[in-house]
């Protein structure tokens, strides 16, 4: 690595996961200063167990009076850990399903300047997602998407993805108290990233699929999630192409999305009527709905194919004077 170890910290939030937290921890290496165990309430007393079994003197435990779920929990370790200084904060599960020894691939491209946020992909290759439970392949595949689209990374995949590496320097700029604490924090996290410029890169990984329970169902989850990745495209739509900045595909908007939804609208009222009436639709009825839809639709994939090229290409952080060294 190119970064001193003191620079380095992880966070290992807790909830029912004593069977796993003991491996999870002897297996973080001397590249790793600082080591925040946050117990977010957990009702197996994981935090006051690591207090009284692990010796390991970077550690510290902390604990939250009530669950706030992961994010949450996230959140104050990371915070604690900037403050006592660590420049790069990474996030591990105490459940055991993501592989410590893995941690130089995250923290690597931050050091070197290349990347501000990194965050495991188990889609990379078919060798990593044969294994997956058919359920949690179908639904990351469909909160994937929508999580593009809400955050504007079209490039990075697996937005639940767990296994996340941050610059202290970037981590400073989120809107800590504004950010979901639950099973969306990581799909806020991107969107908040976004918001910034900030340069995510996937790093590939293989999950790890014992006897732990995750309390996640992509499937159930999927209207919710869905919802706020609809508040958060919208909200980084009208601050990048009409606060920000106004550019092509700010045009391509104005114009395409009226012309869509006038002939989606009009198109469908006559539809109905002249379908109650028993009459059919004249071509020029026709063609009044038919061109503003096929003119919208194209001016809607205009505007996306910009959104494509426009994903952040130059570091943040460096820029933010971080104390890289």
């Amino acid at each position: 690595m190119t970064i001193p170890p003191e620079k380095i910290a992880v966070v290992v939030p807790c909830y029912r996961c004593l069977d796993h937290i003991e491996d999870v921890l002897a297996r973080l290496g001397p590249e790793v200063a600082q080591i925040v165990v946050v117990d977010d309430a957990c009702p197996q007393g994981t935090g006051r167990h690591v207090e009284a079994t692990v010796t390991d003197p970077r550690i510290r435990v902390l604990y939250q009076d009530e669950n706030t779920g992961v994010g949450g929990a996230v959140l104050k370790g990371m915070a604690y850990a900037r403050e006592a200084g660590a420049d790069i904060l990474v996030k591990v599960d105490g459940d055991g399903q993501m592989a410590p020894e893995l941690m130089e691939r995250f923290v690597s491209p931050i050091a070197a300047g290349r990347a501000d946020y990194t965050k495991g992909n188990r889609f990379h290759a078919y060798q990593l997602v044969k294994d997956m439970p058919y359920g949690r392949l179908i639904g990351n595949g469909m909160l994937s998407f929508l999580t593009k689209l809400a955050s504007g990374y079209w490039n990075v995949f697996d937005p639940t993805n767990g296994y996340i590496a941050i610059s202290g320097a970037v981590f400073d700029e989120l809107p800590l108290k504004k950010m979901q604490p639950r099973y969306f924090f990581e799909t806020d996290m991107l969107c908040e990233l976004g918001l910034l410029r900030a340069v995510v890169m996937d790093i590939p990984m293989r999950a790890i699929y014992g006897d732990e329970r995750s309390g996640l169902s992509p499937i159930r989850e999927i209207v919710p999630f869905f919802w706020l990745n609809v508040v958060r495209f919208l909200r980084r739509v009208i601050y990048n192409y009409f606060l920000r900045d106004f550019s092509m595909g700010s045009i391509y908007l104005i114009t395409g999305v009226p012309l869509l939804l006038f002939g989606l609208v009009f198109g469908t009222w006559q539809w109905a009527a002249l379908a109650a009436a028993g009459l059919s639709a004249s071509a020029g009825t026709v063609m009044l709905a038919a061109l503003p839809v096929i003119l919208g639709f194209i001016l809607v994939l205009n505007f996306l194919a910009i959104d494509v090229t426009t994903v952040p290409k130059e570091s943040l952080h460096p820029r933010l004077g971080d104390a890289l060294k």
